[in-house]
């Protein structure tokens, strides 16, 4: 590991009686640079005017020559030798403070199966697995869609955090959508608890219209690190929402963070550990030895020596094979990929990213009619949606128009709701936006069309079979089929009997205390939903 600036001021030798080699180092050199310089070997023999010219010289003037290679390797090995350190071992007694993050997407296109058992099942699993590798450190759990909320704060008792993290499902969200950057106020409040550095791990499928920007700007502020693990494939489908590689990439690399994508092994979840930032408090730390970190000194020094092979063009040719070695033909796999994802030869392709943003290039392809290549290419949320509502896949229309938080982003997710048959979830999101914008042009207008069509609906139901009633709401929270109407309404009544019991008949009858216990509610899912309702409720009051 190569030292950072804040650890130079501790760099020292452990083994410094190794500098005395520089001594027979120079004497060597210096007997060396006399043998080439000297011009009196053939000065008797050979008169100088022709001694110039019959003199090869063409290394010599060269400074990458295998003498001076052979010097290089001599200095990096010396380095090596005298034990370079900056850093002492990690003690057991040492606690690691630093706050990890843990940002899930909770909305409806995680929900999807293109990796299996679903996107969402997938990523609470990758979680589990890197809380087991960072036994007893701080974790925080966030969730989100059209609202964020906070699991549990800074926490080492992980058997807590697990019981939670199995208990998120859609259902609990009181509101749909996708908007991680309404997590970063949450974020925000579970820094105050800690001084100490932070890593925020955001598992996603894609972001929102504005995510990209709020997000750039809190890390910019807080120097905090930023990994993302893209959920989902980038496999185009009707009805599936592909996952969102390259604008999840750009958004780490624009905060200075790290992008990985889900692996089947745990490969993804080790390498999150190692680049998740730590911060050791140490205690007695004069006791504690140094690590010898010169050992990274020997990779360079194998690398030039592998270069000096004997005097004359070996040494040149080599270098001519590194271009050669970065210009390679891409994989007939990886090609496939990209002209499945893009619609284009790869090399056209290339050619077009020098000249268009990834917006440009999907409006060409929207007025050329290609509309789920124009989707692909989108990088903005309402785009996409527009281009999959043209290629007449509203269900994906909707849930990217659900992605922006605006009066067009809601009447469009109403409109494309309402051309996919979703009559119930379409009435909600025009009811939404007529309590913001009761004047909005067309709105009152297309929520009564599509309650006159439920209306018709339900009387068909009635007049047929009785079918048990479902409730939008619920059914909305706990599934993305369309939902056309509530269905015929079916009344049962049932008596129960109810059995009242006292705190002192429960504790002296095993049989009954046992039968109380196994009667206590241990899914935490209702309780979760309540308190982010409830939340949610008190928000929008305040507002």
């Amino acid at each position: 590991m190569l030292p950072d600036f804040a650890a130079l001021e501790y760099l020292h030798f452990l083994r410094p009686a190794w500098a005395l080699a520089i001594i027979p180092w120079l004497v060597i050199t210096l007997i060396q640079k006399r043998r080439q310089t000297s011009r009196e070997m053939f000065g008797g023999i050979i008169a100088p005017h022709l001694l110039e010219h019959l003199r090869l010289q063409r290394f010599d003037a060269r400074w990458l020559n295998p003498v001076n290679l052979t010097r290089l390797i001599s200095v990096l090995l010396l380095v090596m030798l005298m034990g370079p350190s900056w850093r002492q071992q990690p003690s057991p007694l040492s606690q690691d403070e630093a706050a990890l993050l843990i940002l899930l997407d909770v909305s409806s296109s995680m929900q999807q199966t293109d990796i299996q058992p679903s996107r969402l099942q997938r990523a609470k699993q990758k979680i589990g697995d890197l809380l087991a590798l960072r036994p007893d450190r701080k974790a925080a759990l966030i969730v989100y869609a059209g609202s964020a909320h906070t699991v549990l704060s800074l926490t080492a008792d992980q058997e807590i955090l697990k019981q939670y993290l199995a208990a998120i499902t859609p259902a609990i969200m009181p509101r749909a959508g996708k908007f991680p950057e309404y997590s970063l106020p949450l974020v925000e409040d579970a820094l105050r608890e800690s001084g100490a550095p932070a890593t925020v791990v955001l598992f996603t499928d894609g972001l929102g219209g504005g995510s990209a920007g709020e997000f750039e700007r809190f890390f910019e502020q807080t120097g905090d690190q930023l990994l993302i693990v893209g959920v989902g494939t980038e496999r185009q489908e009707t009805g599936l929402a592909p996952l969102e590689r390259r604008s999840l990439a750009q958004l780490a690399s624009a905060t200075g963070g790290s992008y990985l994508d889900i692996t089947v092994d745990d490969g993804d979840v080790r390498t999150l550990n190692r680049r998740i930032d730590s911060h050791y408090v140490v205690i007695q730390d004069s006791a504690l030895p140094w690590l010898d970190s010169g050992y990274v000194l020997v990779f360079p020094a194998m690398a030039l020596f592998l270069m000096w092979f004997r005097r004359g063009w070996t040494l040149t040719w080599t270098w001519l094979l590194v271009p050669l070695l970065l210009t390679g033909n891409p994989q007939p796999a990886q090609a496939q990929a990209t002209a499945a994802q893009t619609g284009a030869w790869p090399p056209l392709q290339w050619f077009a990213d020098l000249w268009l943003t990834a917006d440009q290039q999907g409006r060409l392809l929207l007025q050329g009619g290609d509309y789920r290549s124009a989707a692909a290419h989108f990088d903005d949320p309402m785009w996409k949606g527009l281009a999959y509502y043209y290629a007449e896949d509203f269900m994906l229309a909707a849930e990217y128009f659900s992605r922006s938080d605006s009066d067009d982003a809601l009447f469009n997710e109403a409109n494309a709701r309402a051309q996919a048959r979703d009559y119930l979830r379409a009435a909600s999101r025009y009811d939404r936006l007529l309590a913001r914008n009761p004047d909005y042009p067309g709105a009152r207008r297309n929520r009564q069309r599509v309650q006159a069509l439920i209306d018709e609906i339900n009387r068909l139901s009635e007049s047929q079979q009785a079918e048990p009633g479902v409730s939008g709401e619920d059914k909305e929270l706990g599934s993305d089929d369309a939902i056309p109407a509530q269905g015929a309404e079916e009344l049962t009544w049932e008596q129960a009997k109810t059995v009242k019991l006292t705190a002192d008949q429960i504790l002296e009858d095993p049989a009954t205390g046992e039968m109380w216990l196994r009667s206590v509610q241990q899914d935490p899912s209702n309780f979760l939903a309540i308190k982010f309702g409830m939340q949610l409720q008190q928000e929008e009051g305040r507002e």
